[in-house]
């Protein structure tokens, strides 16, 4: 016994040293999967509300008014669910990790080339085909992210990666305060294109997600072959139609306030384009707390509880926002936008742990 016990103090050490090793490379993993769908959902939200800023300039630039530019944030929209269903099969086809780098790599160059547009017809063009990467990304970086975490983390995680839209939108918000001013001094008809051509920065994400983002293991585990796949639909049809509804619900209400606010503060209050900018920013800070606290509250008062209550809450101040006048229009964006951040993390991660 007194021989042997050195050999087995040593082999569990060995052990111990090993299941440590394993740990800290699962956690970075982790790490790794919700870095990039963080990210991934950041650059797309910049990409889409930057549109939201030049909505004025562009109609300028093409000689049209300003609800044939906004009939453009409609178009990408619409063409949301297209990228959702081609992005969504391919995902559950050949993985989380190669169609998220494709759809990246998609939606930034469709940006970028955004900027470079000749007519209007070929931005409205552009603008849709981005619609179609924007769609694809949620529902690709999700599932990535989430299936790479506990379950009982979800909610929080979940609350984080929604955060990356607000993130996005408060970064637009950034380049509308200093990137726009400074390229408007120099060019005053190319301005706006500039702003695009940052879109095309998340390309650079891609290579991020092929070297240090590993394979969802949940895929791995429950991938079918394409007959399976297609005989298992039926069987979940009612439950994709509740969440095709309950999406939509969401969509109407935080694009139907979000889109088109920074118009609604240069042209009905007559903000300067400094303070509809910092406005937006201080938004977009009270959206990534509300959404990070009320993820959190959803893993431990339940997904339902939070998601209806901030809803009922961001549904309470839409008043606020639309008819205060101008301190309170910045205290009301503040509470509205962290509250509609609050609920989509809700549902996102009551989604995850609903459908199979």
């Amino acid at each position: 016994f007194v021989e042997s016990f050195p050999t087995t103090l040593s082999g569990k050490i060995q052990k111990f040293r090993m299941r440590e090793i394993e740990i800290r490379e699962q956690r970075r993993d982790q790490r790794s999967a919700v870095l990039a769908g963080f990210l991934g959902w950041t650059f797309d939200a910049f990409d889409f509300f930057v549109l939201t800023f030049l909505i004025a300039d562009i109609g300028r630039a093409f000689g049209k008014s300003r609800p044939e530019v906004a009939l453009t944030l409609t178009l990408t929209l619409a063409m949301r669910p297209v990228g959702a269903l081609i992005f969504g099969i391919m995902s559950d086809r050949f993985g989380r990790r190669l169609p998220m780098t494709i759809n990246i790599v998609f939606y930034a160059v469709v940006s970028a080339l955004s900027g470079l547009a000749p007519t209007f017809q070929v931005f409205v063009f552009l603008r849709m085909l981005f619609g179609i990467g924007m769609g694809g990304q949620w529902g690709v970086s999700a599932s990535l992210a989430l299936e790479s975490i506990s379950p009982r983390w979800r909610g929080v995680i979940s609350g984080l990666l929604h955060q990356g839209y607000s993130l996005g939108n408060l970064l637009a918000a950034l380049a509308f305060l200093t990137v726009y001013p400074a390229m408007q001094s120099r060019d005053p008809e190319y301005a706006w294109r500039v702003m695009f051509f940052l879109g095309g920065l998340p390309a650079l994400l891609s290579i991020f997600v092929l070297v240090r983002v590993k394979e969802s293991a949940a895929w791995s585990e429950h991938r079918m072959d394409w007959r399976s796949y297609v005989k298992s639909l039926p069987a979940v049809w009612k439950r994709f139609l509740y969440l095709v509804l309950l999406l939509t619900v969401m969509g109407f209400i935080s694009h139907g306030t979000q889109d088109l606010y920074p118009t609604f503060l240069l042209q009905q209050r007559k903000f300067s384009q400094q303070l509809t900018a910092v406005t937006t920013m201080i938004s977009m800070v009270g959206a990534i707390f509300g959404g990070l606290v009320i993820g959190y509250c959803s893993d431990r008062f339940g997904r339902r509880a939070m998601f209806l209550r901030a809803l009922y809450s961001a549904s309470a101040t839409m008043a606020v926002a639309a008819f205060a006048t101008q301190p309170w229009h910045i205290a009301a964006a503040f509470g509205l936008q962290g509250l509609f951040s609050g609920f989509n993390p809700a549902a996102t991660a009551l989604i995850s742990v609903t459908v199979p």
